[in-house]
This record gives structure tokens, sequence and C-alpha cells, in this order.
């Protein structure tokens, strides 16, 4: 597809009056709604004066935080439907699963004193916990549920990954209860730190540098390892690769594997941010990690973490740019809605993503 036909992907060429259906009448509102909310909002925004430099900057990097929890959980979306043209719906829970896990482990050193007086130790063995737990979870749900439908179409498998989040949400609920768990506070984690003269809060700045060194070591494992090459020959091309020698079973539990040590990494990370852990947190991160790989394109490594950390820029700058303007009180109570919005309009007007199509032609 020329640049022009990519453009037109978000901009279609307007119907003849003779051609105009309802549902054009519809996307074509919905276009000039959101163009007007978002000039409109940011222009009203501006005006006010109402945020200064340093509220501004805070928004960026909590945007740039939570955007590196959507890219780790986005990655593990991502790459199973690299492999197996599968989403996996249960992905946020298992991210859930780490961060319970990671939880238990942090309460014991809190209350023992080694999560302050030994940081970096505690950190590693609650990391290490987590990952291992939602690694085990990915590989047993790949085993159990989504083994026996790897060869049947519909909409069967899609049910069955739905099925398999309900049922790690309520195992979770009837075992550890409904209630919500404070995760512990350290003291190291509430210093700051000067970035550009603005004080940053340390917690953050450790979320965003553990991410971008998860995704850097996935990176490397994708496009320097065997494995990593035999993962980008099954997305492929399944049969193919299997025809050259490679075992296709082995990528794909390899890649749930993968897909859950990075869920797990990115539920210890949510949770020190937010600071609780309940049974149903894993779902509305795992949904707008979804979008997060949609917006940059299902099936592109880069994609999913270009996706998520523009998501969460998006999510955090969003209320206050484009709602505040318009006087809609307390904006940032509605940041779901702009997530949530932002997908809709990627999977109306652009499905492939911002760097599907590239891939695509690529392909081609």
């Amino acid at each position: 597809m020329s640049e022009v036909g990519a453009r037109r992907t978000w901009f279609p060429k307007l119907p003849s009056l003779s051609r105009f259906t309802f549902v054009d009448v519809v996307l074509w509102g919905l276009r000039i709604g959101v163009v007007i909310v978002v000039v409109g909002g940011t222009v009203g925004t501006l005006i006010k004066g109402r945020y200064g430099a340093a509220q501004w900057f805070d928004f960026l990097v909590f945007g740039l935080t939570i955007g590196s929890v959507y890219a780790l959980v986005a990655l593990g979306y991502t790459m199973v439907y690299g492999v197996l043209r599968l989403i996996n719906f249960a992905h946020g829970d298992i991210m859930m699963t780490g961060a319970f896990a990671g939880y238990f482990l942090a309460s014991h050193f809190a209350q023992t004193g080694l999560l302050d007086h030994s940081p970096v130790l505690a950190m590693l063995g609650i990391l290490t916990v987590a990952v291992a737990t939602s690694t085990i979870i990915a590989l047993l749900t790949e085993r159990l549920a989504y083994r026996p439908f790897r060869q049947v179409r519909g909409l069967a498998p899609l049910i069955c990954a739905i099925g398999v989040s309900f049922f790690l949400e309520q195992t979770f609920r009837g075992s550890f209860g409904s209630g919500i768990r404070a995760y512990p506070d350290p003291r190291w984690q509430k210093e700051t730190i000067a970035i550009f003269g603005f004080g940053v809060p340390l917690v953050e700045v450790l979320v965003v540098i553990a991410a971008l060194i998860s995704m850097a070591i996935l990176y490397l494992i994708v496009q320097r390892t065997r494995m990593g090459m035999a993962m980008r020959a099954v997305s492929e091309d399944a049969d193919a690769a299997a025809l050259m020698g490679i075992d296709v079973n082995k990528v794909v539990v390899f890649t749930f594997g993968l897909g859950g040590a990075m869920a797990g990494i990115a539920g210890v990370c949510y949770a020190f941010v937010f600071k609780q852990v309940y049974f149903f947190m894993g779902f509305t991160p795992g949904i707008k990690a979804f979008g997060a790989a949609v917006l940059g394109g299902i099936g592109s490594v880069p994609g999913a973490v270009l996706g998520g950390l523009f998501l969460g820029i998006v999510e955090s700058i969003g209320p206050a740019l484009f709602l505040d303007g318009i006087g809609i009180p307390a904006p940032y109570q509605l940041r779901d809605l702009i997530a949530f919005t932002l997908l809709i309009m990627v999977l109306i007007f652009r499905p492939y993503g911002i760097m599907g199509e590239r891939m695509a032609k690529k392909r081609a």
C-alpha cells in the first residue's frame, strides 16, 4: 500500500452522496466529534493555564511508567498471537498471579526489614518469585487449555481463553478473598530524584528502567538466539517451519513461558506503583495492554512496545489536556474512558495498528 493509501486508512475518501450510508454518517460523525473534543479541549486547557511545567512533566513521567507496564503485558499478547494467531485474554490475569506471588514475599520481607535494609536483594527475590509463578501459570494454561484447541477453527479457542481468565480470577478470589491487599511501601520508594530540575518518584524511575531492561532482553532473545529465530519462523509459517525441522510445540511452550515472565515483571511493577493487589486487578490492565498491542500492530514486538508507551502517555496526559479545557469536573477519573476510546478508534479506523501495515508490506 502506498503512503497515500496508508493515510486513507485513517481518513478515507468521502463517498458520494448517492452512496452515503448510515454507517458512513456515524463514522464521520465519530471522527469529527473526537477531533472537536481533542482540539477544543487542548485549546481550552492551554488558555486556562491551570497546569505548570512541573505538572505536565509529572503527567509525562507517570505515562511512561504505566505505559511501560502496558508494554510488558502487550508483549505477551503479541508474541502468542504471532505464533498461534490466538488472543490470550487470560494474559492480564497471569499478570495478577505474579503480582500476588510477589505480594506475599514482599510482605514477608517488609516484616523482617529486608525490604528496607537490602532493597536490591529483596526486589530480585520478589521479581524471581513473581516471574516463576506467572511463567508456571502460563505454561499450565497453554498445556491444559490452549493446546487441545490449537487445530480448532472458529470461536472455541477464544471462548476457552475467556474461560481461563474467569477461572484464574475466581480461583484467587476463593483462595485469598475479594478484599484489596496493600502492597508494602518501603521508605526508599518514597524518595525522589531530580530529572531536568523536576522531582520524580524513585519507584516510577525504577519501573521504567526494569521494563526497558526486560524488553531489551526479550529483543535479544527474539533476534539473536536460535529459539528466537525459530519463533520468527513459526510466526511466518508454522507448517513450513515444521517441515524444516523446527519443533513447533517447543516454540509455542517457550513463547508462552517468555510472555508469562514479562507478565510477572509487569505485575510487580504495577503493584508497586498502585500499592494494591486483588483478584480482579489484571482485567483492566490486560484489556488496555491488548489495546496497546492492537495500536502498535498485533504480532509486532516493536509495535507492542510503542503502543504501550503511547497508550500510557495519552492516558496520563489526556484527561488534563483534552477534558479539563471543556469544563469536565475531575477529568482524571475518566482516564479509562480515554484509553478505551483510543482502542475503539484504532479498531474501527486502523485495525492493522501503527506498525502492522509496515509488517504486512514487508511480508508481501
